[in-house]
């Protein structure tokens, strides 16, 4: 059986030819790297186009030791806020001509140390990391490449990072809620911790968690709440126990009147949850989470939000990388974004 001849590939001695420019100079300008005249790369740019080259990645790669692709590994990839910061790390990559490997961990960490070993096996140029523990880092030291945090912060290591005003938001939001006369205030998270949280921030192995975590207590303890701490609750996501958790929190004695959630995959199993007990918001409790989700503008009540500046943490931290992969030796850049609130209708005067 005859097979239809493949169509030759065009190279970059083509491109050259038809710019009527040196093979060096073309590949300069198809590589990304030495420096030629405005009209030179247009031209060279103009007759890629044209012949519609395809680049050799394995050849360029050879040739410069750069591969034109960065790794990025987040810690869920269903969380509208990881797919939108990872659209912002994108969006800047792709201006710079670098292809973007995306990995997810799952928030745990061997799952993480997996990721980073087979994006460093394709000889990605750089990472960037969500980290999802602060007390098991070792791999992250190993790294030789450059690498740049997204979201949560590691104080011992001197890389790139971006974060947001994650302590200070969850205190501003719990005052919003203390100030509408709450007493019996609970936040609920995802994330996983053995036993009751009793002030031990120490335990708490992400940087976000433990931040949102001592805001939530600093401002209680403003408004001298007692025992903030026991109505920290962990383990609150998708699953069957976590939806059973919610269950017992809205159906115990001491139910809370007021929910701060740790981000909004938790707050809309919440609502959830909520309407099934045959409670209403903000009659029966109030609700304030983390992330301007698009369902958090439509509920009825739309919620109160903390909007974080989800996709300018995913540019600015693209942004140090890519700065990293073109020469820049300056210190390390820790960015911490701020946020705001939006209030809408998920906050009324507590009634108990």
């Amino acid at each position: 059986m005859n097979r239809p001849s493949k169509a030759p590939s065009v190279t970059v001695s083509d491109v050259a030819r038809e710019a009527k420019v040196s093979k060096a100079t073309a590949a300069r300008v198809l590589g990304g790297y030495g420096t030629v005249s405005e009209t030179v790369r247009a031209a060279v740019l103009e007759a890629a186009r044209a012949l519609d080259y395809r680049p050799n990645e394995l050849a360029r790669s050879m040739t410069t030791g750069r591969s034109g692709s960065i790794g990025v590994v987040v810690g869920d990839i269903e969380n509208p806020f990881f797919s939108l910061a990872v659209r912002g790390i994108s969006d800047v990559a792709r201006l710079s001509g670098i292809n973007v490997i995306l990995a997810n961990s799952g928030e745990d960490v061997e799952a993480e140390k997996n990721a980073i070993r087979v994006l460093l096996a394709k000889q990605v140029d750089g990472l960037i990391v969500t980290p999802a523990q602060s007390g098991e880092i070792a791999h992250l030291k190993e790294i030789a490449c450059p690498l740049a945090l997204l979201d949560r912060a590691l104080p011992e290591l001197a890389v790139d990072t971006v974060t947001v005003d994650d302590r200070n938001a969850a205190l501003r939001a719990t005052r919003i809620l203390t100030r509408a006369g709450h007493r019996r205030i609970a936040y609920v998270t995802a994330a996983m911790l053995s036993g009751d949280f009793r002030g031990a921030a120490s335990r708490i192995n992400t940087s976000t968690v433990r931040e949102r975590i001592l805001g939530f207590i600093e401002a209680c303890r403003e408004a001298d709440i007692e025992g903030a701490e026991r109505n920290i609750h962990f383990g609150s996501g998708r699953s069957e126990s976590a939806h059973a958790l919610m269950q017992r929190l809205l159906k115990s004695a001491e139910r809370p009147t007021a929910i701060l959630a740790s981000d909004s995959v938790v707050a809309l199993e919440l609502f959830k949850a909520i309407r099934e007990c045959g409670l209403s918001i903000p009659q029966d409790i109030s609700l304030i989470t983390f992330h301007d989700a698009d369902w958090t503008s439509v509920t009825t009540p739309p919620i109160t939000v903390i909007d974080q500046p989800v996709y300018a943490l995913g540019k600015s931290v693209a942004e140090l990388l890519i700065r990293r992969l073109k020469g820049d030796d300056r210190p390390p850049e820790r960015i911490v974004l701020p946020t705001t609130i939006i209030e809408r209708m998920s906050v009324g005067p507590s009634e108990a």
